[in-house]
């Protein structure tokens, strides 16, 4: 079983389950959960990011089903970033899923590009000699950088040869997400949005686009996400 660093707040159903994208912890909702009111919501470090247990092997369906049980049965709107945007889908047909909503998913990707993480995931965790220099590490590699000014105390370590980042580095080979056969596959609505300067994400691969943000769109302007969830079919009917 997969210990979990789980963040929670309000209490009005349904529920907004949060999951980070690749590398990042569930801090980067503070910006968003703020601005939910009394609605309830859960945030967990994703496993092998941040205060969670890591996993013996990764794969989206194992990530997923290691946060299952935050799913609240009274009605879930599940909102994952990139890599989280990916474990939501696997999680469309879990009983209490009500709606996905996935921000700036990498959807194609080339033998290159999964070549290259695969490698990236056989690497040894870099250690630095000091807490700064992994919280740097940390932010860098979640693409935060300029976003977030200080790594949460939950993303860095100190081990018997200094600091590094808690991301285990093995969940950069978990493969191509298969994204498109997950959205025909999905049992409830899924709505797909990017950032419009987002880099990664083309437009043709998420319909809804946010006016003037990157890929972490949910950080550069969290009341541009609470928009998109204020709407149908993301803000179901009371």
């Amino acid at each position: 079983m997969t210990d979990l660093r789980v963040l929670r707040g309000g209490e009005s159903s349904p529920t907004y389950l949060l999951l980070h994208g690749l590398g990042a912890t569930a801090d980067v909702w503070h910006g968003l959960t703020g601005l939910l009111g009394d609605a309830s919501w859960e945030a967990p470090d994703l496993p092998g990011h941040g205060g969670s247990s890591s996993l013996p092997s990764y794969s989206f369906a194992g990530v997923a089903a290691a946060v299952s049980s935050l799913i609240d049965p009274r009605g879930t709107v599940i909102v994952g970033h990139s890599f989280g945007g990916v474990v939501g889908l696997h999680l469309a047909g879990r009983p209490g899923v009500l709606a996905v909503a996935g921000l700036g998913i990498k959807s194609a990707w080339s033998d290159e590009e999964l070549a290259k993480a695969a490698a990236m995931a056989q690497r040894p965790a870099p250690a630095y000699a000091t807490r700064a220099e992994a919280a740097q590490r940390h932010l860098r590699v979640a693409g935060l950088e300029g976003l977030m000014f200080e790594a949460p105390d939950a993303a860095v370590v100190e081990t018997g040869d200094g600091w590094r980042p808690a991301f285990d580095q093995r969940a950069f080979g978990i493969g191509d997400p298969q994204v498109e056969a997950l959205v025909a596959a999905s049992p409830v609505p899924v709505v797909l949005a990017r950032g419009e300067h987002d880099r990664m994400v083309p437009a043709s691969s998420a319909p809804v686009a946010l006016p003037g943000l990157g890929h972490n769109a949910h950080v550069e302007d969290p009341g541009a996400l609470l928009a998109l969830l204020s709407t149908p079919p993301l803000r179901p009917p009371v």
